[in-house]
Parts: structure tokens; sequence; C-alpha cells
């Protein structure tokens, strides 16, 4: 063989090496859950997939209750959820998961009152008029909030998730510190028995009654919200403060978390901050200690290590907060023990 046909070949086995190599890591990875999350993950996966070719990453935004439901079920590679796996269902799961938080975000009390802009609700009275005590507009309690303000005499048409939800979950965690009657009525989860009001699909759903229902509230994320020119409330927090949701508000909410559980199911729902945003939470991916699939397990996992490190940066453009750096270390070590 001569030179020139020496150094074709060569030329060839490494551009089939590297074939092959693209076409051994080309992975279809599936995930489902969360609706908080979607806005981030569809950046997230897009940009990933563009940086890794072959690589594609498909995510149903079907809410937290059903996210849970598939990736215990062994249904899909990962799961999303606001609200943590209980120890029941943690159990009940056909594979071992382990949450990864993602990023911190608000739950924000959406509202279409005609000729009102601007509203303040203490965590009692969004309890009171999700339990149907409180019905019109112009009530007393709102009112006493909101001095000043010109209250239509018009009832109030409740929207509430009719899936199930982690950011039902967020908002009855919320509901719960703040009242001993929602405590002892709907109580958290998912999926409630809701008192009164209907129900829309997703955030979007909720998001798309309220636009449509004049008198109505709601509650979604607060990128949803602003991204729909919604108006959302103020939100009375655990320090008496009105507070309008805002990165910094729920930033300061997570630091009121000063000790990390080492599984990272936590709630920061009414934080003691003055000045943290009292809806506010994590969001986890929910993710298989060891994968079915080897090949889609060495993919995700490095997906998980590029979030953290590079997608993190990316969040407060979407209205998240990122993760603190304490946590950012401790998901890492998480991460790089995943099989």
């Amino acid at each position: 063989m001569n030179k020139r046909s020496f150094l074709s070949a060569a030329l060839m086995a490494c551009v089939a090496l590297v074939a092959g190599a693209q076409y051994a890591s080309a992975q279809h990875l599936t995930g489902a859950g969360s609706t908080f999350d979607y806005p981030i993950f569809a950046k997230w996966f897009s940009e990933y997939s563009n940086a890794h070719p072959g690589v594609q990453i498909n995510y149903q935004s079907i809410g937290s209750g059903g996210g849970i439901q598939q990736v215990s079920n062994g249904l899909v590679d990962f799961g999303a959820s606001d609200g943590p796996m209980t120890d029941a269902q943690l159990a009940k799961s056909k594979v071992k998961l382990v949450h990864i938080p993602v990023v911190l975000g608000a739950v924000v009390p959406v509202f279409n009152v005609p000729g009102v802009k601007t509203l303040r609700f203490s965590g009692e009275t969004l309890a009171d008029i999700y339990m149907g005590k409180i019905a019109k507009w112009n009530d007393s309690r709102i009112a006493a909030e909101n001095p000043g303000v010109s209250l239509p005499d018009m009832a109030i048409n409740v929207v509430h998730r009719a899936d199930g939800s982690g950011t039902t979950f967020i908002f009855a965690d919320y509901l719960s510190k703040v009242s001993k009657t929602w405590a002892s009525g709907p109580g958290v989860g998912t999926s409630l028995n809701w008192p009164k009001g209907i129900g829309g699909k997703g955030s979007e759903g909720v998001t798309g009654l309220v636009r449509q229902l004049p008198g109505s509230i709601g509650y979604v994320e607060l990128t949803y919200a602003l991204q729909n020119h919604i108006s959302f409330g103020a939100v009375k927090n655990a320090a008496g403060k009105w507070i309008t949701a805002s990165i910094a508000g729920v930033t300061e909410a997570a630091a009121s978390s000063k000790s990390m559980p080492a599984d990272f199911r936590v709630s920061i729902t009414n934080a003691p901050g003055a000045t943290a945003y009292p809806i506010s939470s994590f969001s986890w991916m929910l993710v298989p200690v060891q994968a079915q699939d080897a090949a889609k397990g060495r993919v995700l996992k490095d997906f998980l290590s590029w979030m953290v490190k590079s997608g993190e940066d990316e969040v407060s453009g979407l209205y998240y907060a990122p993760l603190p750096q304490n946590v950012k270390d401790k998901v890492l070590k998480v991460v790089y023990t995943l099989q």
C-alpha cells in the first residue's frame, strides 16, 4: 500500500470511528410531569440536544401527578414534580428514585377583575376564597386588605387544576400552613377534593380559564402569569409583609432552609425571611438510581451534570431562581452516584 492509499484508509477509518461513536451515543430520552418546569425544560433540552448530536429529550407536560405515576411504573426515563413524593409513593414505586432539585419558582394568585389591576391577598383570605367562604370580590375581608381599591359587586369564579399537579401541592402546602380550616379540610396533595370551582388542565388550562372568565381567580407559576400578561396579587408573608413574587423573593425563601435534607425533599412555603415570597418551592426531577438502559442512564447523568454547571445560569431569564451554590454542590455529588 502506497503512502496516499494508507492515509486515505486511515482517514476513512477515523470517519467510521467517529460516526460509530455518534451512533452509539444517539439516544432518545423521555420524561413526563411538571408543567411548572416546562418552560425551562424546553430551553434546556433543546440546547443540550443541539450540543450533543443524536441525543433527543422528549418531555410531556402532563402535571406532576402524571409524572410521578409514569416514572414510578418505569414508563419514562425520568419524571418531574413540584411536590416531593411521599414516603408511601417512594415505597410503592417499581423503580428506586432520587429527587434532583432543578430550579426554584413561585406560584402566584392570578385574577381577572374588571377595572382592577393590583390586589393583595393574605393566606387566610385565599383559603377562604377557595373554600367558598368568600364569594364576592367586594367582600369586607378582601376590601380590608386592599384599601382604596374599588372592588365590584361580582361573584368570584374559582379556578383550580383538574389534573394531578405539583403547583397545586405548593399552593395547598402554603394554605395549610396559614389556615387551620384548610389544613383540616382539603389539606395538601397534588390532587385535592376541591370545595368549589372549575378545573383547568395544566397551567395552560388554568391560565386560559382565568383570561376568559371575568371575576375569576386561579394560581399558576410566575412565568406563566408574566408571559400571558395576567394580573397577579401580592401575598402576605410570614413576617407580615405584602410581597409581589420575584426571583429575589424566591431566593430569600430558599435561604430560610439552612439544612437541606439528604434526599432534597423540603418545603419552603411561608418562609420566615422579611422579603421572602411565601408561595415558593423547589422543583425536582425524579431520576432512577439505576437506569433500565445503561446508555440512556449515561446520557441522563451527563445532562444533569450540564444542567447544574451550565443550565442554572439561564433560569432567571424565565423567572425562576437558580439553585443556591451549596445545593448545587450536593446535587452534583448525588448525580455522580447514578448508574
